[in-house]
Parts: C-alpha cells; structure tokens; sequence
C-alpha cells in the first residue's frame, strides 16, 4: 500500500501544470496575489522570494549607484524588475544592466537579447541564486552573472553561457578588479563593491 501511494504521488508531481508568461500575468491582472508579494516565475514555477534584508539592500543600493554613474548614458540599470527569459521564466534579478533603449523598455520587458549582466545578491538565497537561477540565466545565453554573497563577502563572476550552466566561474577577493565583459575598460575593485 504505501509503495502504491508512493508511486500515486510520484505521478501527481510529475503532472503538475507549469504556468506560461501569459497566464502568470493574467493571474496578477486577475488579483490573485496581494500587494507586495515578491514572487517571480521559474521554469513555470511561480517561487516566493527571500525577504529583502539590511545588507542585501544596502549592497544593491551601493551597485546601482556605482553602475549608473561608470555606465551613465550607456546602459539602463534594471533594478529588482523582472524581465522576459522565456515562455516559463520571469525572474527579477536584484540587477539586470541592459542595453540602452530610448523607450526604457516601456514596449516590452528585457530578454536575454538585452541584457549585459546580470547581478545576484545574497544573504539567505545563495544557493538558490548558484543553483537554479545560474543555470536558468546561462541556458537563455545571458553572457555574464555576478554573484554576491553579503555575509561571507564573496564574489563569485559567471561567464561563457551554455545549456549546462556557465563554463567559467571565478572568486573575486578583497582587493581585485573587476569589469563588465561588455565594457572592458570600466573596472570596479572589490574594496568599493562592499
């Protein structure tokens, strides 16, 4: 009896219904969730994200500062928005530096077509952030992933996208350098990051 009810349960999760971008969206137009929830569709999942903390919030602050005044003029910086990476993902990254559009992406959401880099920032959801949205980024081709981890200060920078996850990943420590892959010549070191 229980390996029946195993197997019963077994085959209910594996026929769960996967939500698309669009039904995502009419359930919010319809009023299904409340003001203020934070919650973001992954791989037709909708997933509830971690609360936004102190220091979560004061590194994406301080990141959004620096991004815009080293890229003012040449890129928009996206913070904790969502954008579009396919008909089952709609995640909202802490921060999405994107191509420059005059529109300001009023006539649609970001792809991965626009998207430069993505920044992650983590107090509670590191592994989340490594383990499913890493993967999820790389697999639409996003050339580049930041990864911060605020309680340890550490980061950790992805890059060469494939459908397995990020080919390159390296550890930047207290006094290194950093730049964005599409604007080489723009450096950020660790120091002013934290």
């Amino acid at each position: 009896m229980t390996v029946q009810l195993l197997t019963q349960n077994q085959n209910k999760l594996a026929n769960k219904f996967l939500l698309t971008t669009q039904q995502y969206h009419l359930m919010h137009e319809a009023g299904v969730f409340q003001e203020g929830d934070r919650l973001e569709l992954i791989n037709g999942e909708i997933t509830e994200m971690s609360p936004i903390g102190r220091k979560h919030a004061v590194c994406v602050t301080r990141l959004q500062e620096l991004f815009i005044s080293r890229l003012l003029g040449k890129v928009q910086v996206w913070s904790q928005n969502p954008i579009l990476l396919n008909n089952g993902s709609e995640p909202q990254p802490d921060l999405a530096i994107l191509k420059r559009r005059e529109d300001f992406y009023a006539g649609g959401l970001p792809t991965p077509e626009d998207i430069l880099l993505i920044i992650e920032v983590a107090d509670s959801s590191i592994d989340y952030d490594r383990e499913v949205k890493a993967l999820l980024y790389a697999a639409v081709g996003i050339p580049e992933m930041w990864l911060f981890d605020v309680n340890k200060k550490a980061i950790e920078g992805y890059s060469q996208p494939s459908a397995n996850g990020y080919k390159l990943i390296r550890r930047y420590d207290e006094n290194d350098t950093l730049s964005v892959l599409a604007f080489p010549d723009v450096t950020f070191n660790w120091n002013e990051l934290f």
